[in-house]
């Protein structure tokens, strides 16, 4: 017991330490990392010796692993940059929020709860600037920038003490560098013509082994810029306070890259430089590197945690470094998902998913070449060159399957054949894990409720308010469309009967992935095609379907008839352009158009004088890209 006396010294003590308490300034939250992002446009990892032995040494991005981390497997989750870029900055996959389409048709507003992330910076006193590309697919809520502008930088922050994240894209990689001419082809490369490594898909030739050096000259440059941005960082003592990343926005941009879901579209360089102020951050051991996939839905995540920030509840993606993140658990994941929808003028839906060294790609409209006309894609030589070696049949089987119609689905162990020229989809050998691949892919589509599989101009005119809700509210009908797709995956007296139940079903979308899922399967299976041919019943209903209410399903129809040799499809698609009276809806028709105007088993030139459109036509737009090529011979 205390003594009196005792008692109120013990007072005076308490009295004392809880006034020193109210006098003591609150503990100081400690200062938060600075992070920049480096990109580079258009180029796989498959350009830089870091990555890949063909490539081109890069001694400044080499530097930052030393000091850092690789990621030998980062992802782009779209293999081109709209719709790359707005998953980065959402951290959300594009079919369920409908950013898919590049370019963007109408812009679409961001998902409840969902801010471009940088948002979520601003809000704890990050200084945020972009130098200076965007190119988002969706609408912008509240300012996610300070400053984005070919002036923004991270030196214009208020205070020195200021933290920052600053972007910086850098276009010497963009693949608008590889659209010279000719004359241009005589200059010297730094890098060895004659060293270049040519994949076999691509014919070997003076002006591929030209463009391909070039192009590694062209990574040169980009790493110079990588250079300057860490020399300006360490100048400024800012260097060991910052997460730098460097990373290819997707890949590319040889042909069959860009625009693509070939590993060459994807697979992107990630290197990220550990600051030594901030190395509790991350549990790794400098200059490690890693298998563990990270793709883009992953980064804005990452950039949050890194800054101390929770992350959304709604996006997609999760961290790979920051606190409480182990980098045993990020070693373990191996997946990754991947989409393609329209680009340009040019229409194609393809999803895919890799898992570990194994990737299955699902095309859904595997009538149409990869080869199908963008005009911007033809527009480097190396493409042109290539398509007029295939007219000749100058090519080898692996380099004439870019102009051919495509398997419904595709299936490459990619530690043998890290190209993508060898299918194992029909291989006995590989039944089992093509079951496994495709219901990954199909559990991913139907869970994300991938919003693709509405055409875009009937999203845009249902859907375009609230996407990820009118997925939600859809996700039934998007099942179905996507079951109605994938009858082409069954054999063909098999798929004849659910065929013509859907090809009758009082659901339009239901009805035109009906006539697609045939069209794909005749076009790619021979025997398939000749069992169709001797079905009257399934004739009839085709030609009938050619009156289709709506245009995009008589479209669809005559397609299918036309695949099979029964009609020329010119009138039915001139009268579904007439009757259309959506500029989007019209483009998709003309992407039917585009397919026999060069690229079917039989060529049936378009007129674009017969055209006749309830709209006029934007001379810089999609539409017009389309005409310029109707304008030219098919080739």
């Amino acid at each position: 017991m205390l003594t009196s006396v005792s008692s109120v010294q013990f007072s005076l003590a308490v009295l004392f330490l809880t006034a020193i308490a109210f006098e003591m300034p609150a503990k100081a939250e400690p200062p938060r990392p600075n992070i920049v992002w480096i990109m580079s446009e258009d180029n796989s990892k498959h350009y830089l010796k870091h990555f890949d032995i063909n490539g081109v040494a890069t001694p400044a991005i080499e530097s930052m692993a030393k000091h850092g981390v690789t990621f030998d497997r980062a992802f782009s989750n779209a293999p081109v940059c709209s719709t790359a870029r707005s998953t980065l900055i959402t951290g959300c996959y594009g079919p369920r929020i409908g950013t898919q389409y590049h370019r963007r048709s109408q812009f679409v507003p961001l998902p409840e709860g969902v801010e471009m992330f940088p948002v979520y910076l601003r809000d704890v006193g990050y200084y945020t600037t972009n130098n200076s590309k965007t190119d988002y697919n969706a609408l912008i809520g509240e300012e996610p920038w300070d400053e984005s502008s070919k002036k923004a930088s991270w030196k214009n922050r208020p205070e020195p003490s200021t933290p920052f994240f600053h972007v910086e894209t850098h276009g010497q990689s963009h693949e608008g560098q590889l659209h010279f001419n000719e004359a241009a082809t005589e200059n010297p490369t730094s890098f060895s013509q004659e060293d270049v490594h040519v994949p076999p898909y691509l014919p070997d030739t003076k002006l591929t082994r030209f463009t391909a050096a070039y192009y590694r000259d062209r990574i040169s440059i980009i790493d110079s810029k990588v250079e300057q941005t860490l020399a300006d960082l360490k100048a400024a003592g800012q260097l060991e306070n910052t997460f730098v990343f460097y990373f290819g926005d997707h890949g590319g941009v040889l042909p069959r890259s860009k625009g693509y879901v070939f590993e060459s579209g994807l697979h992107v360089p990630l290197v990220v430089r550990v600051p030594e102020n901030y190395r509790d951050l991350t549990d790794r051991e400098l200059g490690s590197r890693t298998n563990g996939f990270v793709s883009f839905i992953d980064f804005a995540p990452t950039v949050l945690n890194l800054a101390g920030v929770e992350p959304p509840e709604s996006i997609d993606g999760t961290a790979f470094l920051g606190e409480g993140v182990s980098s045993v658990v990020v070693d373990t994941r191996d997946t990754t998902f991947s989409y393609s929808d329209r680009m340009d003028e040019k229409y194609d839906l393809v999803r895919a998913v890799r898992v570990g060294d194994w990737k299955y790609i699902r095309y859904f409209e595997a009538q149409y070449p990869n080869s199908l006309e963008n005009e911007y894609r033809y527009n480097m030589l190396a493409y042109q060159q290539w398509r007029k070696m295939a007219a000749e049949s100058n090519l080898t089987p692996e380099q004439l399957a870019f102009f051919r119609p495509r398997p419904v689905e595709a299936l490459f162990d990619l530690s043998k054949d890290p190209d993508e020229v060898e299918n194992l989809a029909l291989s006995g050998e590989h039944g089992s894990r093509l079951m496994e691949m495709r219901k990954r892919l199909l559990d991913h589509l139907k869970s994300t409720n991938d919003l693709g599989f509405y055409p875009e101009a009937v999203f845009l005119r249902e859907g375009r308010d609230n996407p990820v809700q009118f997925g939600v509210e859809n996700s039934q009908k998007i099942a179905k469309y996507i079951d109605t797709a994938n009858i082409a995956l069954l054999p063909w007296d098999q798929a004849t009967s659910p065929l013509i139940a859907a090809m009758n079903s009082g659901d339009p979308w239901v009805r035109y992935w009906a006539f697609c899922a045939a069209s794909a399967k005749v076009a790619s299976d021979p025997a398939a095609r000749t069992s169709a041919t001797l079905d009257d019943s399934l004739l009839k209903l085709a030609s009938r379907q050619t009156l289709d209410s709506e245009p995009l399903v008589a479209a669809r129809a005559v397609e299918f008839l036309a695949i099979l040799g029964k009609v020329d499809p010119r009138e039915v698609l001139n009268r579904c352009v007439k009757r259309s009276q959506d500029e989007v809806e019209t483009l998709q028709i003309l992407n039917i158009a585009a397919y026999f105007h060069a690229n079917g088993d039989s060529d049936f030139p378009i007129d674009a004088d017969a055209l006749e459109f309830n709209f006029p036509i934007d001379p810089k737009g999609e539409i017009k890209r389309r005409l310029n090529h109707f304008a030219n011979p098919p080739r």
